[in-house]
């Protein structure tokens, strides 16, 4: 009996031969991609010099480690150090590629090296290290191909990429993923809102870009996750909607300026929101306001929950400085707090961000109990003893003028209020947004909200120079 041949429609024809080819795609983009290399002078000095070492979980380093033992006293010498990152043009007329910071930092020389081979020096226009962008700027002597930036917004997740670059030095090399997750948070800065991709990103692909398969760039590759120092499939890139607007202050002014708020933030945990009355927690909460800056004229107060800035939801804390760092400076925009359980609106014009940072003195405290006269109110609530703020009491804990609020004096180590690791000398200034003065007023408030079914406190407290900070405690 002879079997029928199975029929063979385009469909399973186009199955067998795999995904559609990215051929087409990768030949017009390649061109304008370049590898970046850089050099620097390292100096000695006294009688050691900087130690070689193999890559990571190499199988040298035991060579490397034991062939540079003896060699830490030959006095001080001066060495190159060489890297290699990727990068891309965005400007062919002008010659302005764009990479990370972080290839480029401290570099004395940068050179390009181009697809076709040919090699341009290239100057710095100006680089920011909090999101590890830099630009720089080369003369060309023949046309050069530019690739456009895209909207890194409309991508979703399980959408197509490719990234191009020059891992291990290689040179122009391209690799396929999909997008495997939006808004990772890595800890590498404070505006952090990594697109991550399975797309094989190795070392050397810094700088290098990540294109949707419109060939628009909508990330700029900068870090990956690999014990080995391989790939593993998790690799990261700095969105487009996040670099362009630092594209284009560097290219500006050779800096950024991005907005400023002026205040200090912290998260809403489930129990801040249950102790302001919130359905859930979100937003974030203003733990204080900066003198001299934008919103210190009372627009803005401590206990205030930020949930929308401009337009634009404020989800958890750390949505709400990159949000502020993207507006221009000067500009007037709206914010919605909720204040005592009620939404406001409030208008706000953003100041410019300082980047330096002022030390804010240590706190030190030993949990015990502090000599303080006999004749002081004092109150156990909490687990916490509570005073009268006096001149002496500022004097044993070093409490500022300018702070006012009932002391505390004491913590029970084993109390909700240690596990919050509140000290002895933080002073109370608020429970559950209502101005404390008095160790009865403390005790009165508790109470309160015990009556109302409350199941945790919000205190905010001031330290000893007056910095600000909210803390729920347990009211079991």
């Amino acid at each position: 009996m002879l079997m029928a041949s199975p029929v063979m429609t385009p469909a399973h024809a186009q199955s067998n031969q795999g995904p559609a080819s990215v051929a087409d795609l990768a030949e017009g983009l390649l061109d304008a991609v370049v590898n970046i290399s850089t050099s620097q002078n390292v100096g000695g000095s006294g009688r050691t010099q900087p130690q070689m070492k193999a890559p990571d979980g190499s199988p040298f380093q035991d060579f490397f480690d034991e062939f540079f033992k003896d060699r830490q006293g030959e006095g001080p010498r001066s060495r190159k150090v060489s890297s290699l990152g990727s990068g891309f043009v965005i400007d062919a007329e002008e010659g302005i590629i764009v990479t990370n910071n972080h290839v480029i930092d401290g570099a004395d020389d940068i050179e390009i090296n181009f697809a076709d081979g040919s090699k341009l020096k290239a100057e710095l226009v100006g680089a920011d290290s909090k999101t590890d962008l830099a630009v720089l700027k080369v003369k060309p002597v023949k046309p050069l191909t530019e690739v456009p930036l895209g909207e890194s917004g409309t991508m979703r997740i399980g959408d197509w990429v490719m990234a191009i670059g020059n891992p291990f030095g290689l040179g122009g090399t391209v690799t396929v993923g999909i997008i495997s997750a939006r808004g990772r948070d890595i800890n590498s800065g404070p505006y952090d809102n990594f697109i991550q991709t399975d797309a094989a990103i190795n070392r050397g692909n810094s700088g290098g870009p990540l294109f949707n398969m419109k060939g628009e760039v909508i990330g700029i590759n900068t870090a990956i996750i690999s014990p080995s120092g391989g790939s593993i499939g998790i690799g990261f890139a700095v969105p487009t909607e996040l670099a362009v607007n630092v594209i284009d202050q560097l290219r500006e002014f050779g800096e950024t300026r991005r907005g400023w708020l002026g205040v200090r933030i912290q998260p809403v945990t489930d129990e801040i929101a249950e102790s302001l009355g919130m359905d859930g927690a979100k937003g974030a909460l203003v733990a204080g306001v900066i003198r001299g800056g934008p919103v210190d004229d009372g627009s803005i107060e401590p206990g205030d929950v930020i949930i929308r800035f401009d337009g634009k939801d404020v989800d958890s804390m750390r949505d709400l400085p990159r949000v502020v760092a993207e507006s221009p400076v000067g500009k007037a925009v709206d914010v919605i707090v909720i204040r005592k359980g009620e939404e406001q609106t409030i208008k706000v014009t953003l100041g410019r961000l300082e980047d330096s940072e002022q030390a804010s003195a240590d706190e030190t405290g030993d949990g015990g109990a502090t000599d303080l006269p006999d004749t002081l109110t004092t109150v156990d609530v909490l687990g916490m003893t509570v005073a009268e703020l006096t001149d002496d009491g500022r004097q044993e804990f070093a409490i500022a003028d300018d702070v006012e609020g009932v002391v505390i004096t004491a913590v029970d180590p084993e109390s909700a209020a240690a596990e919050k690791r509140i000290e002895p000398g933080d002073v109370i200034v608020e429970i559950a947004q209502e101005i404390v003065t008095t160790p009865q007023d403390v005790e009165e408030r508790i109470a309160a909200l015990r009556q109302d079914g409350r199941r945790n406190a919000l205190l905010m407290l001031a330290g000893r120079t007056g910095e600000l900070r909210f803390v729920t405690v347990r009211m079991d």
